[in-house]
């Protein structure tokens, strides 16, 4: 029996690669995790930026509690079956003018996981509005062979190489998907996706939650965590994350700097450079 997603939810999930939106926390849990993550930002007097990005449910308590809430989890569950790990975690800023953009992508081309689905849940912690640069999609393209992408360097592009699919992309079948605070998107991992620059007067905040089956392995890097988020691991595949006891605990910060150097080396696999975005 399913948890959260209804059967038409799952069936669109799987037949066009995404759902969206999805009710996952209130307006005003988001407007708490919002202010958490600007207070780290100001002590730091810069927002969060480079390898701080990747791996964050490393630094802060409160995003390592968030990718355990039964309110996303019950979600992956109805999706990927009982034993669940939550590989990666990503914040998603988009300052207002800035001209920093997602170009479209497979993100199943560059993070080396295989032997299972792969789900990114993707919430929204401000207004993730068309106007401010909200996900869009290509429905569908998760069923076909990857398509093909080039690494363009731009340096308003968000993504680590800059990949671009530069062949089989159709804009006129492009469907946006826009948020509320508190809202999440669900969308495959080989689906092509993007987003635009924000042209609003506000930050567009997000965070993606990236969610395997246990089964899932690494096939490109040699080491990589995991944290275990329901169910059993009786693959392990992954070294499991150690619970965070509090934000930027010096224990889990100096584990942070090893699993997210080894996603970064991941990301770059094959790349002819590598840039300092994560």
């Amino acid at each position: 029996m399913l948890k959260v997603l209804s059967p038409e939810a799952l069936r669109q999930f799987e037949d066009e690669g995404y759902y969206s939106p999805v009710d996952v926390l209130s307006a005003a849990e988001a407007r708490d995790l919002r202010a958490r993550i600007e207070a780290f930002e100001a002590s730091q007097g810069a927002p969060v930026n480079g390898q701080q990005r990747n791996k964050s449910h490393l630094l802060f308590k409160w995003l390592d509690d968030l990718i355990r809430d039964a309110r996303i989890v019950d979600m992956m569950e109805d999706i990927l079956g009982p034993d669940i790990l939550c590989w990666n975690t990503l914040f998603w800023t988009k300052e207002p003018g800035s001209g920093q953009y997602v170009s479209w992508h497979q993100d199943s081309n560059y993070w080396g996981l295989a032997g299972g689905e792969v789900v990114t849940a993707w919430l929204a912690l401000s207004e993730a509005s068309e106007e401010a640069g909200c996900m869009r999609v290509m429905p569908g393209t998760h069923k076909g062979p990857p398509l093909k992408h080039e690494d363009l360097y731009n340096a308003a592009n968000m993504l680590t190489r800059g990949q671009e699919i530069t062949q089989g992309i159709d804009e006129t079948h492009a469907v946006l998907m826009p948020l509320k605070p508190g809202q999440m998107s669900l969308h495959n991992i080989r689906l092509a996706h993007a987003s635009g620059p924000n042209l609003s007067t506000d930050r567009r905040v997000g965070i993606s939650l990236h969610y395997m089956p246990a089964k899932a392995m690494q096939s490109v890097g040699q080491w990589d965590t995991a944290a275990l988020v329901r169910g059993r691991d009786r693959f392990n595949h992954f070294e499991h994350t150690p619970r965070v006891t509090a934000d930027m605990d010096p224990e889990t910060v100096a584990y942070h700097a090893r699993a997210a150097e080894a996603v970064r080396q991941v990301l770059y696999h094959g790349a002819d450079q590598m840039t300092g975005k994560l």
